[in-house]
């Protein structure tokens, strides 16, 4: 059986007020963490963020590019498109 993953491109707001999902940003989901971008903290508050919203575990949301950017692409393992965007309650750009 094929194992079921979506790829997001992430515009990520690191040292916001607040953890959570703003909607889109250009063709990206931003995404705003507590956490300041240092040691990857921004990096690690995103995926639980994710995880948390979508019902999975951290190993379950993969960072594969951007470490150091602000501009993301994560793979999210076990969750089909459609899946991920009614957990969110929003439509996701087209990749």
């Amino acid at each position: 059986m094929k194992e079921v993953s979506v790829t997001l491109k992430i515009h990520l707001q690191p040292r916001a007020s607040r953890n959570g999902i703003d909607g889109v940003h250009g063709d990206a989901l931003k995404v705003k963490v507590t956490s300041p971008p240092l040691e990857g903290r921004a990096n690690k508050a995103v995926k639980k963020l994710l995880a948390e919203q979508l019902g999975l575990s951290p190993s379950q949301v993969e960072i594969i590019a951007g470490q150091r950017s602000r501009e993301k692409l994560v793979r999210v393992s076990g969750l089909s498109r459609t899946e991920v965007e009614r957990a969110l309650g929003t439509h996701l750009p087209a990749p």
